[in-house]
């Protein structure tokens, strides 16, 4: 590629978007001529699984579930008033929690402050949460055992 080509190319795929504040620059990439028009058919197919999944198909054929981790940031993409509601509701009620621990209202049974925080996150699924649930009542248990 010579430098006289190069300026063409340059203003032909340097891509700027002023209200994201983002540039990029995929001029000096080495795609062949015909390369985005051939991508077409298959953008537009990504785009529109997409569109589906914003929508709420199921996504997850073994669990029957949809799959929406994006609701969870902006609940207003949720598909459904009562997934908005439930995603509000929850991220209240996890501030609330996280306050009344700062605050001292949630505290040891021994009394203080928690010092640490054991966070456990699976990607989107349930399997997280359900880890902990086995983890306290395997604690409880041994517990129990060990006559604590």
């Amino acid at each position: 590629m010579t430098t006289t080509s190069l300026w063409p190319r340059f203003q032909k795929y340097f891509l700027r978007y002023d209200d994201l504040d983002f540039s990029i620059d995929i001029s000096r990439m080495r795609f062949p001529d015909g390369f985005f028009e051939k991508m077409r058919p298959l953008v537009e197919k990504a785009f529109g699984a997409m569109r589906e999944l914003e929508a709420g198909a199921i996504a997850n054929p073994d669990e029957n579930r949809m799959v929406g981790h994006y609701w969870l940031r902006n609940s207003k993409l949720a598909p459904t008033p009562e997934l908005r509601a439930d995603i509000d509701d929850t991220n209240a009620r996890i501030k609330q929690f996280a306050g009344d621990i700062h605050a001292g209202k949630v505290a040891p049974e021994k009394g203080g402050k928690f010092k640490h925080v054991l966070l456990v996150g699976i990607g989107g699924s349930a399997l997280g949460p359900q880890f902990i649930a086995d983890a306290r009542r395997l604690y409880r248990n041994f517990m129990a055992i060990a006559g604590k």
